[in-house]
């Protein structure tokens, strides 16, 4: 039988802690196996556990008290480097969903989401794809296309890993791109996968900011410019 997804969670809000919570553990293929209110006493926990026992996804909060959530990443990562970081936050704050995505973030979303997105998120991270809430896909997308430098691109993708891209793109799960395409959230996962490797990349917004200036998703850098500028 296949293990449930191990969850870490890092709020300092009992409160929302405690909804969260409640949720995860409605979910037989998700298992909650800690809780903390500071990124400090979690870091210390994750550097006493054993390898096998470590999360699969830290649910991390930004606003933390001590330390506070992006500052914990790199340690975080480096005590569990198989661990996998999702942001959940209140902070649609530009610097900070930048930063969180740079440091290492596999996702990124708010706490006003449907709850539904989180449960998408987890899977899709777990199975190796990224997570954006779609309110902030685009404003990723501009920003990280306007910080990488233009850049010739020798990646050619399939036309169904560009119907995938796309779909990322706009900020849709795993789950959500498999039922739009017909497919299963499996095949998903790998043409993802295929994608991160052609296009170098680590995370969804990387891949997609790579695939646009380097002009796997339009031909010019400007004509991307046009269609946000209009949409």
């Amino acid at each position: 039988m296949k293990r449930p997804v191990r969850v870490m969670l890092i709020e300092d809000s009992e409160d929302y802690r405690r909804v969260i919570a409640c949720l995860l553990y409605q979910k037989s293929d998700i298992e909650v196996s800690r809780e903390f209110g500071t990124s400090e006493i979690a870091i210390r926990t994750l550097q006493e556990m054993k390898p096998e026992n470590k999360p699969d996804i830290i649910l991390l909060d930004l606003n933390l008290p001590g330390l506070s959530g992006l500052d914990s990443i790199h340690e975080l990562l480096q005590h569990a480097p198989e661990s996998k970081i999702i942001i959940l936050t209140q902070s649609d704050k530009e610097e900070d969903v930048l930063r969180g995505i740079q440091l290492g973030a596999s996702g990124y979303i708010l706490k006003s989401a449907d709850l539904n997105m989180l449960i998408d998120g987890i899977h899709s991270v777990h199975s190796g794809g990224a997570i954006i809430d779609p309110s902030l896909a685009k404003f990723i997308l501009v920003q990280l296309n306007d910080r990488l430098p233009d850049v010739e691109s020798g990646a050619t993708l399939t036309r169904r890993e560009m119907e995938v891209l796309e779909l990322v793109a706009e900020g849709l799960s795993q789950r959500k791109i498999a039922s739009q395409l017909g497919i299963s959230a499996f095949t998903v996962n790998e043409y993802v996968r295929n994608i991160y490797g052609k296009l170098d990349a680590q995370n969804a917004p990387s891949a997609v900011s790579k695939a646009y200036v380097s002009g796997v998703l339009f031909p010019k850098r400007r004509e991307l410019s046009r269609q946000i500028a209009v949409s």
